[in-house]
């Protein structure tokens, strides 16, 4: 005779279901949650992409990141690799996260004002000015010099992994300080990029994409939610972006800037208007109308999803969807397909005598923690102020990992070359100084941690 099984016992089978798939998902959940877990991501994609750049894989690395891909629309046509497909599509992607990351800090975080504000700001300064002095003091070519702008750049997911390592022993205010001058970092090349890497302009194009800008501007003051339409306006703002002559790159930046960071309304009114959501529910929990119910049940449910939304500013909700995909997918891809370098053949020893990889590798290891360090003493010394459990060693110690820089030193690598050759030693300079910058640092890190537990 079967056992009847009542409600309460599915519940619980149910109940042990989920809690093992959720036991199972979690661990891969909070790896995705972090900044540091995209920097990992990252240096496995470096990995892999020089493992196939200098083994027999080489032919069909080459082949893959160079595997054209063409569109048609009529009014405009493109056939590029893919390479140029990351480098000035998905990129877009990436900028688009950073210039939300720019706005926050800059409205609402820690560049938001007071003294406090002053030393990230002259750390990155100095960080930007110094190892671009280095390379000019150690590149004389006049080719090559074109790329002075690579040393500029921080890579702050990999930068936030590494000072990640040291754990709860490193002051929150050394990641605090780490992360604002990592984004006026940002806000520095992303200019150096749009004034000097910028091709000849079709003002007509460029036209074109201010209007499309204006009209995202215009579409945002009166309130127009829809994000199928944004996607529309910013594919064809892309487009004459793209045909301007300007990086389009620095489209994604501008639409970040303009995402709102304010709320349709405010999150005070939500509590309130859920708990009337919460009563309805229950109202209509003992209607004798079942169908009746249902809808209002529903009804109710919905609401209180548009709400809650709605609650959350349009940047932080969308930066919650979009980061993991630049995160995980675009970054990694864009490092894939960009840091394949082929070191066989004395390509190692010719990259490493020249003086662009001396200048670029230099410029990073020794300009960016000597040009924080200063420019932050002398913030100091005219009354900005460090944050919270910050000493000077830390400070070095945040400039050389500062010094890390692969992808945005990587994107500029590709805007400034098309040498192979020139190519090849500029990466080289920036991988060997980012793994010595980051090992170094890290160093540096325990031994910052260690002396301020002593006291």
């Amino acid at each position: 005779m079967t056992t009847p099984i009542d409600e309460s016992m599915l519940n619980a089978v149910r109940a042990a279901r989920r809690e093992r798939i959720y036991r199972l998902v979690r661990p891969f959940q909070e790896f995705g949650q972090t900044e540091a877990s995209s920097g990992i991501v990252i240096i496995i994609a470096v990995v892999i992409a020089m493992i196939a750049a200098n083994t027999a894989l080489s032919s069909y690395y080459l082949d893959f990141i160079h595997h054209h891909i063409a569109i048609d629309l009529g009014f405009f046509h493109l056939d590029t690799g893919l390479q140029h497909w990351v480098n000035d599509a998905l990129m877009v992607i990436f900028f688009f996260v950073v210039g939300m990351e720019i706005k926050r800090e800059v409205v609402a975080g820690e560049l938001s004002g007071g003294r406090k504000v002053w030393a990230p700001i002259a750390a990155a300064a100095g960080g930007m000015v110094v190892p671009v002095l280095v390379f000019f003091a150690i590149v004389d070519d006049p080719t090559a010099r074109q790329g002075w702008a690579i040393p500029m750049a921080t890579d702050i997911a990999i930068a936030v992994g590494v000072i990640t390592v040291v754990g709860a022993r490193v002051p929150a205010g050394l990641k605090v300080l780490l992360l604002a001058l990592a984004i006026v970092d940002d806000i520095g090349a992303i200019a150096v990029i749009a004034v000097f890497y910028t091709d000849d302009i079709n003002l007509t194009a460029l036209g074109l994409t201010v209007g499309l800008l204006v009209l995202v501007y215009l579409m945002n003051i009166n309130g127009i939610q829809q994000v199928p339409l944004y996607v529309v306006v910013g594919l064809f703002a892309w487009i004459t972006a793209h045909e301007s002559g300007i990086h389009p790159t620095i489209l994604g930046v501008a639409l970040g800037v303009m995402t709102p960071l304010q709320p349709w309304y405010r999150s005070t009114a939500l509590p309130d208007l859920i708990q009337a959501l919460v009563r309805r529910i229950r109202d209509n929990e003992i209607d004798p109308d079942v169908e009746h119910a249902h809808h209002e049940r529903v009804g109710a449910l919905l609401t209180m999803s548009e709400l809650s939304e709605n609650a959350i500013s349009p940047l932080d909700r969308i930066e919650h969807r979009l980061l993991p995909w630049s995160a995980f997918l675009v970054v990694p891809l864009f490092a894939f397909t960009n840091a394949g370098v082929d070191l066989r053949g004395g390509a190692l020893e010719e990259a490493a005598s020249s003086s662009l990889a001396l200048g670029v590798g230099l410029g990073l290891l020794i300009g960016k923690p000597v040009g924080v360090t200063i420019a932050t003493w002398i913030a100091v010394r005219l009354g900005a102020e460090l944050p919270a459990g910050v000493t000077w060693l830390g400070v070095f110690a945040v400039g050389l990992i500062a010094g890390i820089g692969f992808t945005v030193a990587l994107f500029v690598t590709e805007l400034s070359f098309e040498a192979e050759l020139l190519l090849t030693q500029a990466k080289v300079g920036i991988f060997v100084a980012s793994v010595l910058a980051g090992v170094i640092g890290l160093a540096m890190l325990y031994a910052a941690s260690a002396r301020l537990s002593e006291r």
